[in-house]
């Protein structure tokens, strides 16, 4: 049994779903139906945060306090190449 239900989408976003359910062709129902199955036979992932906080991990060092330290060193050596 099929359910019934109605969607709402922009003029553009609609002009666009036809055209591509006419360029595999299909209708416009069996495009969107095809739409829903695949997004819901993908698997579940879930967001590990832990990911997000070890992004950068710099092994201790602490750029923020070190960056003038960092970048006079940076521009010393520069100059030092620059003059040979």
């Amino acid at each position: 049994m099929m359910y019934r239900a109605q969607i709402t989408l922009e003029p553009e976003t609609q002009r666009q779903a036809q055209k591509r359910a006419g360029e595999l062709g299909v209708s416009f129902a069996e495009y969107i139906r095809r739409l829903v199955a695949r997004d819901l036979d993908r698997p579940r992932s879930t967001a590990d945060v832990s990911r997000i906080f070890n992004l950068g991990n710099s092994g201790g060092s602490n750029i923020a306090k070190d960056k003038d330290r960092m970048l006079g060193e940076a521009l010393a050596a520069e100059h030092r190449r620059r003059r040979r």
